[in-house]
């Protein structure tokens, strides 16, 4: 089972990359997103200094792709394990954006793998199982 990140995500929704990767790689049943993708993805389309990069009936399309994908919620135990990671990289100097930190906790207590094009931003939180594309 896979969890698309944000980055994928965006790339599906601006087209440089189609849904038939994901029916030629994946299962349907297989394909998650996550509640803080969703987040990052709707932030984006309405924070004021991306208003001039985004095309006609984009936020129609985001909203529509959304939908098509299952989403693993952010819950008390992955907040416990974010907490934790987030904590451990503050520690070590390494931070992250918490969204991010969210997205590979939920990922770990679902026993999802990522799929990111940001893999070396990714590869910080440990135990997180990571695909590039």
């Amino acid at each position: 089972m896979v969890c698309l990140e944000t980055t994928f995500m965006i790339d599906l929704i601006n087209g440089r990359i189609s849904i038939d990767y994901l029916e030629k790689n994946f299962s349907k049943k297989e394909i998650f997103i996550a509640s803080p993708t969703i987040l990052e993805i709707i932030r984006g389309l309405n924070l004021e200094s991306n208003s001039k990069n985004i095309k006609p009936r984009e936020e129609e399309e985001t909203k529509r792709i959304i939908s098509l994908f299952s989403v693993l919620d952010f819950g008390k135990e992955e907040a416990i394990l974010a907490g934790e990671i987030e904590a451990r990289l503050s520690n070590e100097g390494s931070i992250i954006d918490i969204e991010d930190i969210m997205t590979g906790a939920i990922c770990i207590k679902n026993e999802e793998i990522l799929v990111t094009k940001n893999k070396k931003h990714f590869e910080k939180i440990p135990d997180l199982k990571i695909s590039d594309y």
